[in-house]
């Protein structure tokens, strides 16, 4: 009954699915995929994090809609992931899914963890800050899991995944969850399934992935940053 429950879809899941990458991407004669979207969605978020850098600006340069619109391109990628990952799509879907309504409000990434400082509500289940938090997990799976796709040290979808999933989420989840993960690993599509999925080649994945692994870094460091400046740890 649990493992039914953590893997459950609901029509609302699907539809953010739907809405967000169903029609917003062109096939391969078209130009547009998934992966490119995201690539490009990351970079332009990477520039404005750099600018905050090279100019010293304060944590109110990242802006929190952008951030969500951004973010919420990866939930296709999950999608593509098959069972072994439906957890993990719940939780990151759900999540940008309250990041966005928070955006008709607040106005920054600073702005929403100034909140929750004040509040002192920043590791409550269900607060923005918090919310941010389980967020960036996901984009870091998703880049760890690029990273290993690509790499010549594992041979197969499924390793790259579990090793993925291990450094960056399963410190942070139930046993119960790293069990069911563990068990749906056992369904991930094959490298040829998942290319075919996202429409890619192995020449144009590999070009679209390291631009998401470069451009993504900035951002979850960037994310790390607002937590650390305020005392706040990272382990949870």
């Amino acid at each position: 009954m649990a493992f039914r429950f953590l893997f459950s879809r609901t029509d609302r899941d699907q539809g953010m699915e739907e809405e967000d990458g169903g029609g917003a991407f062109e096939d391969a004669n078209g130009g547009t995929t998934p992966l490119s979207a995201v690539a490009e969605a990351f970079e332009e978020l990477s520039r404005t994090v750099g600018k905050v850098n090279i100019n010293g600006c304060s944590d109110d340069c990242l802006l929190l809609k952008p951030f969500c619109d951004a973010c919420s391109l990866v939930s296709v990628l999950f999608g593509c992931l098959g069972i072994a990952f439906k957890f993990a799509e719940y939780e990151y879907c759900s999540k940008v899914r309250d990041l966005v309504e928070a955006s008709k409000i607040y106005g920054t990434l600073n702005n929403i963890l100034d909140v929750d400082v004040k509040n002192d509500t920043v590791k409550t289940h269900g607060s923005l800050s918090r919310n941010l938090r389980r967020v960036r997990q996901g984009l870091d799976l998703i880049r760890a899991l690029f990273k290993n796709f690509l790499s010549s040290e594992y041979c197969t979808l499924k390793e790259a995944a579990s090793t993925a999933y291990t450094e960056t989420c399963a410190p942070y989840h139930t046993w119960a969850v790293r069990t069911a993960v563990s068990t749906g690993m056992y369904a991930l599509p094959t490298r040829e399934q998942l290319l075919l999925k996202l429409n890619e080649t192995d020449e144009s994945a590999e070009k679209e992935m390291r631009r998401y692994i470069e451009a993504s870094l900035p951002i979850i460091e960037y994310i790390d940053k607002l937590y650390v400046r305020r005392n706040i740890s990272l382990d949870w």
